[in-house]
C-alpha cells in the first residue's frame, strides 16, 4: 500500500529540470558578471584618477571609441548599447 504525503511536490519532469538548471547557470554567469562591472568600475577609477593628476582629462573619448569599436564587432549593434551602458557606469557623471 502506498500512502501519498498530503504537501508532496510533483516530480518536475524533464524540460523543467533543464530550465531550472538553466536558470541556475545564468544567475551564476550574472553574479559574475556584475563582480567583474564592478571591478571595471575600480580600475576605471584609478585610470581616471591618474589622467587628472598627471594633468590630463578624465575621459579619453578615443579611448572610449576603441571599446564601443571592439564590442560592436564582438556582438553587433548591441553591443554598442552595452558598451556605452558599460562606459556610463565606469566613467561616472561627465
Amino acid at each position: 500500500m502506498t500512502t501519498a504525503t498530503p504537501h508532496a511536490e510533483p516530480e518536475r519532469t524533464r524540460p523543467e529540470r533543464t530550465i531550472d538548471d538553466a536558470r541556475e547557470r545564468i544567475d551564476a554567469l550574472d553574479d559574475r558578471i556584475i563582480g567583474l562591472v564592478q571591478e571595471r568600475m575600480a580600475v576605471s577609477a584609478v585610470v581616471q584618477q591618474t589622467r587628472i593628476a598627471s594633468g590630463g582629462r578624465r575621459v579619453s573619448l578615443s579611448r572610449e571609441m576603441e571599446i564601443l569599436g571592439r564590442y560592436r564587432d564582438a556582438l553587433g549593434k548591441p553591443g554598442t548599447a552595452l558598451a556605452m551602458t558599460l562606459l556610463e557606469l565606469c566613467r561616472g557623471r561627465i
